[in-house]
């Protein structure tokens, strides 16, 4: 099962509801929300689906070296 949840406070609430029991342990995987990069992206709107492939690849490659100041 794969839910959303918000980090408020030190605590982790699920923001739908969850079929558990109560008490009942579980195993949790965090993974960090990914931006949608074209969402932030207005200067792409007169892109071409070519353009954006291209910009989304380089957009890839780039999240690498995310400590590398260029």
């Amino acid at each position: 099962m794969g839910i959303k949840a918000k980090y408020e406070k030190g605590v982790l609430k699920p923001l739908e509801e969850l079929n558990l029991k109560e008490g009942e342990e579980v195993e949790i995987e965090i993974r960090r929300k990914k931006a949608d990069i074209l969402k932030y992206a207005g200067i792409l709107k007169d892109l071409s689906r070519e353009e954006i492939g291209m910009f989304m690849e380089a957009a890839k490659r780039r999240s690498l070296f995310k400590e590398a100041r260029l």
